[in-house]
């Protein structure tokens, strides 16, 4: 039974959850806008049953994060998830929105920012998601850059994730990453990953080899209280997994082409683009999302178990 909330703080973790927590063990935050938004129904019923899968394989517990009712629900129960992947009116909700539906009684699913720092809150370290937001084209002019970035450079968690989405500004992020003096660190890659490309064609400062280095990579920067800068911890598709570079560089020309013709701007952009992707693909966006989605919560599960292993 889950721990129920005071008045003032709206905020349950999973019985799961909390004992894992409280017993040292490793736990992997999930964030929930890949079932409600980044995945068809009813595939993202099954895929968070393996997302989560994937994170117990690794040595840890998955703690799927929503805000439902207006109650921030650190880890979910099936029924939860269910919600979260059936019910049209769960909203997508970054960091600033989840006071607001706390506040309103109402139910969204959490994006990396908001799942980074709810995260934190619960004092989960390791926190798995797809693809980063980033520094969108045209930045310069419209100044659209994913709240992601900031809430990682003052929120210490580690991220897993395959790089920042390929249809963003991929050099503008990682100079955005730097200026927030955020590290990148590769998961046996010198190269940066972007997403459903193995090598966004830019590298790494930094590289590790062992999910052991990663954990080892937390606890020093917790040593050496420098900042409170999170973690990005890029762990590419194998080259033979990625969508295929030129069916990847057609649909993101054509599909740019479409958001100029249709004017699409904003928070529209990215999602307005993965739907052509994955309209024109023949599945192979979906597949390779998926299989980079699994990849990474095996690989937080086990950065998380080593964690929790070397603060024994």
């Amino acid at each position: 039974m889950d721990r129920a909330p005071s008045p003032a703080a709206p905020f349950v973790v999973h019985d799961e959850v909390r004992e894992a927590l409280d017993a040292g063990r490793g736990v992997v935050a999930l964030e929930s806008t890949i079932l409600a938004h980044g995945l068809p129904h009813p595939d993202n019923l099954e895929i968070a049953a393996r997302i989560e899968d994937s994170v117990r394989h690794g040595g840890s517990v998955p703690a799927t994060i929503a805000v439902l009712d207006g109650v921030v629900r650190i880890g979910l129960g099936p029924a939860e998830v269910e919600r979260v992947c059936t019910d049209p009116d769960v909203a997508k909700l970054s960091v600033r929105d989840v006071g607001v539906a706390a506040a309103l009684g109402r139910s969204g699913a959490t994006t990396v920012a908001s799942t980074s720092a709810l995260a934190d809150l619960a004092g989960i370290r390791v926190f798995a998601t797809g693809g980063l937001g980033g520094v969108h084209r045209g930045a310069a002019e419209t100044f659209d850059v994913s709240a992601d970035l900031g809430v990682i450079a003052s929120t210490p968690v580690l991220v897993v994730c395959a790089g920042v989405k390929s249809i963003l500004d991929v050099a503008g992020t990682l100079e955005y990453l730097e200026t927030l003096s955020v590290p990148v660190v590769g998961y046996r890659t010198d190269a940066f990953p972007g997403f459903y490309l193995t090598d966004s064609g830019h590298t790494v400062p930094w590289r590790v080899e062992s999910p052991e280095e990663a954990a080892r990579i937390v606890v020093m920067r917790d040593r050496l209280p420098t900042d409170r800068a999170g973690v990005v911890l890029a762990n590419p598709l194998p080259q033979e997994r990625q969508l295929d570079p030129e069916l990847h560089d057609r649909l993101l020309r054509e599909g740019l082409l479409l958001q100029h013709r249709d004017r699409v701007a904003g928070k529209d952009v990215t999602p307005r683009l993965l739907e052509y992707f994955h309209e024109h693909s023949g599945g192979e966006s979906l597949r390779a999302n998926v299989e980079l989605v699994l990849a990474n919560a095996l690989l937080a599960g086990e950065v998380a178990a080593e964690l929790a292993r070397q603060e024994a």
